[in-house]
């Protein structure tokens, strides 16, 4: 599957853009330097997840109050955005390789349908080593991308001038839309929104089967994110552009999206429903400008983060290195990635839990990583310990993923390839 769970390995660079429609103008060939930048910030995105999921089992809380708490947990806000975006990118590479519009609906259904099924089931045990789904059950971001997804499943039958319009208009509109509804509804921003509108935009806990059914919790909605995905596949058109053109289109977006990012956080009155200025919360100015809305997704954040990427990708594509060929490696099989690195990082949390004697067991298989009570007293890790951990679940993983993209690689037609 295309991105951000795999990264289609044609026989030839070229045939990853053969022409999409009949008569399109041909285009340069894909290098593999460009395809491996994908992969690069992709592996990176890995690392920085990795790193928040570490901080999730470490009891250490999301963001402030000192900004080496603040910037630990803020640097992974950079995940879910690229996951999304290159996604959508991966979908519109594939178009262009199989040239058939219903195949890469098939296989984004398909897919799609498969990633929330995982979510629902092997996930939802990994994060939490129990198996009370009668109580409990988490929409995340692998059931938010498998519903985007679906979704893409019928947009790639659109022109890609009206994809486009959908992606960039969805990530625009609905703070805009979602401010209206709460001003006419207020009971939607005290988490009483109904399981529709949970599931569409304002998340949170939805009651499946009455008061003694399970609860599904959304933390993943499906709007913005399913913009950022299409507005991704848009974009992979980008990449099939002549080298300087296609940079000089990076530079432009990027350079843009932070521009408008500072100067619509400035002026605090569209974008997010978290404003900085005023009285603020008793953090610093700075970091009150940085805390955007993820759950769900902001315009401003969605600027925030995704300005960056489209900076550093043309700089990747010459990118050389050990470090270059980890984060490669990783970004070639993120699904692997994923499925793997939940159970290590929460198992290698209990290890440490026994060798402290913190108490922390008990905790450890409580029902993360949102439905779940403050840790015990004095469990609460040390940053230096979170960056340990962190670097020895990455190093574990590495054989594992290096091994998994050789034999995927060698197998490009099996069943691998659903992972």
């Amino acid at each position: 599957m295309p991105a951000p769970f795999s990264n289609p390995q044609p026989s030839s660079p070229s045939s990853v853009f053969l022409p999409y429609q009949p008569g399109a103008a041909p285009v340069e060939p894909a290098t593999a330097s460009r395809i491996r930048s994908i992969d690069i910030v992709r592996g990176g995105v890995m690392v920085l997840m990795a790193l928040d999921h570490v901080r999730v089992f470490s009891g250490v809380p999301a963001g402030g109050p000192t900004p080496a708490l603040f910037l630990t947990r803020w640097v992974t806000n950079f995940c879910a955005p690229i996951f999304f975006f290159l996604a959508g990118t991966g979908a519109y590479l594939y178009a262009r390789k199989v040239g058939d519009r219903g195949t890469v609906a098939r296989w984004l259904v398909v897919r799609g349908a498969w990633l929330v099924l995982l979510e629902l089931t092997v996930l939802r045990f990994a994060w939490t080593f129990n198996l009370d789904y009668a109580h409990y059950m988490l929409a995340g971001v692998i059931w938010s991308l498998g519903l985007s997804m679906i979704v893409m499943g019928a947009l790639v039958f659109l022109p890609l001038g009206a994809i486009a319009t959908f992606g960039v208009g969805t990530i625009l509109l609905p703070d805009a839309v979602a401010g209206l509804l709460v001003r006419s509804f207020p009971q939607l921003a005290q988490g009483e929104a109904p399981w529709y509108a949970a599931l569409l935009y304002f998340g949170g806990p939805i009651a499946l089967g009455g008061q003694t059914g399970p609860t599904l919790f959304v933390l993943y909605s499906l709007f913005s994110w399913v913009g950022i995905m299409a507005a991704g596949y848009a974009f992979g058109v980008v990449l099939t552009f002549e080298s300087e053109k296609r940079r000089r289109i990076m530079l432009r977006l990027g350079v843009g999206a932070i521009v408008a990012f500072l100067v619509l956080r400035g002026l605090d009155v569209y974008g997010d429903r978290s404003h900085w200025s005023g009285d603020g919360d008793g953090r610093p100015a700075w970091m009150r400008f940085l805390s955007t809305s993820k759950y769900p997704a902001s315009l401003l954040f969605t600027l925030m983060t995704l300005g960056p990427m489209f900076l550093v990708l043309p700089a990747l594509e010459r990118a050389r290195g050990r470090v270059a060929d980890v984060l490669a490696v990783f970004g070639r099989v993120p699904l692997f990635f994923y499925l793997l690195h939940i159970p290590l990082i929460h198992a290698v949390a209990m290890l440490v839990s026994l060798a402290r004697g913190d108490g922390g067991l008990g905790w450890l298989v409580g029902n993360h990583p949102v439905m779940i009570g403050p840790p015990p007293d004095g469990y609460r890790w040390s940053l230096p310990l979170l960056y340990a951990v962190t670097a020895l679940c990455v190093a574990l993983l590495y054989l594992p993923c290096r091994w998994f993209a050789a034999r995927r690689a060698s197998r490009p037609d099996s069943w691998l390839r659903y992972l």
